[in-house]
């Protein structure tokens, strides 16, 4: 029911299909259950819990015995809070999916796992596409995503009729159209684009640009910016693609984005020239684990899944801001 869960849950129900929620609330609100209702005119089937929760997971398998498919979206997703504090990422991010795959391999349920570009490190080509070497991950995140794909591969390879898809995505950012849901990080934000809309509203005094001596074009990091609604409609077709048996294998990984390198800078241009809004900003330096340069091939996803991105980066951005405007009556 997180941010990008919340997205795919409202596209599932729109096309009639039941939805069970998990989420233990760490770093969403309850009220995102109100958003998706108002826009589907249903109400998902919730449990709060933690995936990490086997006694209460079991029960839910127990429960519902036609689950259809799993998405896995229930992992901390921050680089620079990795950095600070790695066990919490390997007991969360780890710990909740062999847990919940024990239930998945055991009823051979169709699994989609979120991935992420974080697995390649910094890679040596661009566009990078899925045959691209996996470096060392520059941060416990990004390893929490390699090991966790490793995992997955593993049980497909051991457990005859489990299929999985991995969904290596860059960098989600907007929100729904209806401006009933989008992203809403408990604290202070780590991604790039609530950061930003929180500082043009005037919750934060200055957006940081962390690097401005980069080997980029203006010294700033390049990155893929998808819509997250693009992304949400890359994981009910993958799903989809998993249900007609259209896969040859049994473990299948996709990058999900744009193909389109964008630097902060641009982002930021982008913005101000989607919304009419200008965006204080000052440069700092470099994070630790940060990448410099990430962008998609994403034409794997498109010949074989029919997926591809159809948003445009002044779409994505205006709606974040709607999004964020909209939220001065939440508060």
């Amino acid at each position: 029911m997180g941010y990008i869960g919340s997205h795919v849950t409202s596209l599932l129900l729109q096309k009639g299909i039941e939805v069970i929620v998990i989420d233990n609330l760490d770093n969403t609100r309850l009220e995102v259950l109100d958003g998706i209702e108002s826009i589907t005119g249903t109400r998902p089937i919730f449990k709060q819990m933690d995936v990490c929760d086997e006694h209460n997971l079991k029960a839910v398998f127990d429960e519902f015995h036609d689950i259809g498919g799993v998405i896995h979206f229930a992992a901390h997703k921050s680089v620079s809070e990795s950095v600070e504090a790695p066990l919490k990422y390997y007991d969360n991010n780890l710990g909740g999916l062999q847990k919940l795959l024990k239930y998945a391999v055991l009823k051979s349920i169709p699994f989609i796992f979120s991935s992420s570009c974080t697995v390649y490190g910094q890679s040596e080509t661009l566009p990078i596409s899925e045959s691209e070497p996996l470096k060392p991950p520059t941060s416990p995140y990004g390893n929490t995503k390699k090991i966790g794909e490793q995992i997955i591969e593993d049980c497909c390879q051991a457990y005859e009729g489990f299929h999985a898809i991995l969904l290596r995505y860059f960098n989600p950012i907007g929100a729904h159209p209806s401006s009933k849901i989008g992203e809403f990080p408990k604290g202070v934000p780590q991604n790039l684009v609530p950061f930003l809309t929180q500082t043009v509203r005037g919750i934060r005094p200055v957006l940081r640009v962390f690097g401005s001596t980069y080997d980029t074009p203006d010294g700033t990091c390049l990155r893929d910016y998808i819509h997250v609604m693009d992304l949400a409609e890359a994981h009910i077709a993958s799903l989809d693609y998993l249900l007609k048996n259209q896969n040859s294998d049994s473990c299948e990984v996709y990058n999900v984005g744009t193909g389109k390198g964008v630097s902060v800078l641009e982002l930021i241009n982008a913005f101000e020239k989607a919304t009419g809004k200008k965006v204080p900003y000052e440069f700092a330096d470099p994070r630790p684990g940060d990448t410099v340069a990430a962008y998609a091939d994403a034409s794997k996803i498109k010949t074989k899944i029919g997926w591809k991105a159809q948003y445009s980066l002044e779409e994505a951005l205006k709606s974040a801001w709607e999004w964020e405007k909209s939220l001065e009556r939440i508060e």
